[in-house]
């Protein structure tokens, strides 16, 4: 989309990742409103052109503008921006159907939230949530965005890839041509379904990584050779949930959507899910937690929000209702649902994925 100055541009949501897609959208030049759920982040954006407390050190262009008022930032806007935590996005969304522009389907609306709803009928993929609540003109004209894409580094100008994926191709290019230019490198993409399931279930992998990390500094029995080795056996768990929900491009898993987006959220320091899962290990995070759905909602209290602990509920629900084997995802979800220690169900979820070659004899070092 070439900036002719007129398109207004409006975002949901003002953490890292909400932040600094807004930044990067009025670097170019567009006006952009981003709502912000605490009044004192939305008065620290317009006064001092900060987000310390999302996105720290990332100086924030002028042409951002932050409002506490939800209408105000997703009315009158020709392309709106989702990018709130997946555990509030209905709500939110149901906010703002009163929307002229929405409710007549003028407004294009874009999707950066990882992860999976929990509805009446069953767990579903967000772009399918979100158009069970939107007019009907949206179906099939949702546009998701995703890729291995630290919040911190495309804040910082580093080279990132993005896919945009539509079931409307037009959709898809308006949305890549929002986002390209200087750093940030957009492609489409017709798999809406593959791309979501990669988007959500990396979070999964990435917690089950982070405690294989931090065990790597307890035990000699594990080291980069096993991170790989799970890597490489959590890809293969997103490629089976991601075609038995029908996506057909085998591709998609070995592009940025897929392996890259994995890959990121598992080694980078910035990642989230990554941290929780070390934290698991090393910092005792689940004392006191009876189950998951308790930390679910202890969840605010964390100081930052890792995803993959509510995907991990759902990929349990999606794979008892496909029948699949995931034994990454289920063993995560045991070990949220406090129903198995980590260190044992981390030996567990090796045997899974090696058929039970060798790694009986793992000391407990912890």
């Amino acid at each position: 989309m070439a900036n002719t100055g007129s398109e207004k541009i409006g975002i949901i949501g003002a953490g890292a990742w909400g932040t600094a897609i807004a930044k990067v959208i009025a670097e170019k030049g567009y006006q952009v409103d981003i709502w912000c759920y605490e009044k004192e982040v939305a008065e620290e954006i317009n006064t001092d052109h900060m987000n310390s407390r999302y996105l720290l050190g990332a100086k924030l262009p002028e042409k951002l503008y932050a409002t506490e008022d939800l209408s105000k930032a997703a009315d009158l806007k020709d392309i709106l921006l989702l990018a709130m935590p997946s555990l509030y996005i209905i709500d939110i969304l149901k906010r703002i159907l009163h929307i002229n522009d929405i409710i007549e389907g003028k407004t294009l609306i874009g999707v950066l939230t990882k992860g999976f709803i929990k509805t009446n009928t069953g767990t579903k993929l967000l772009i399918n949530a979100l158009e069970n609540y939107l007019p009907g003109f949206y179906k099939g004209n949702l546009v998701y965005i995703s890729g291995p894409s630290h919040a911190e580094e495309v804040a910082r100008g580093k080279i990132t890839g993005l896919i945009s994926a539509s079931q409307n191709g037009l959709n898809s290019i308006k949305i890549r041509e929002l986002l390209s230019g200087g750093k940030l490198l957009v492609f489409s993409s017709l798999d809406v379904i593959g791309v979501q399931v990669s988007a959500g279930l990396k979070n999964v992998i990435a917690i089950a990584f982070g405690m294989l990390d931090a065990l790597k500094e307890l035990s000699p029995n594990f080291g980069d050779n096993t991170e790989s080795l799970l890597l490489a056996a959590g890809l293969n768990e997103i490629q089976i949930l991601g075609q038995a929900m029908g996506s057909t491009y085998p591709e998609t898993f070995t592009s940025i959507a897929g392996v890259g987006d994995l890959d990121v959220t598992c080694r980078s320091k910035y990642g989230r899910n990554r941290r929780f899962g070390r934290e698991i290990i090393l910092s005792r995070r689940l004392n006191g937690s009876r189950n998951i759905n308790e930390l679910i909602s202890n969840i605010p209290n964390l100081g930052y929000f890792p995803e993959g602990i509510l995907a991990s509920q759902r990929a349990h629900d999606l794979a008892e209702e496909y029948k699949l084997k995931l034994p990454i995802c289920n063993g995560v979800y045991r070990v949220l649902n406090s129903q198995v220690k980590p260190l044992q169900e981390v030996k567990n979820i090796l045997k899974g994925i090696t058929k039970g070659s060798g790694f009986d004899s793992i000391e407990k070092k912890k």
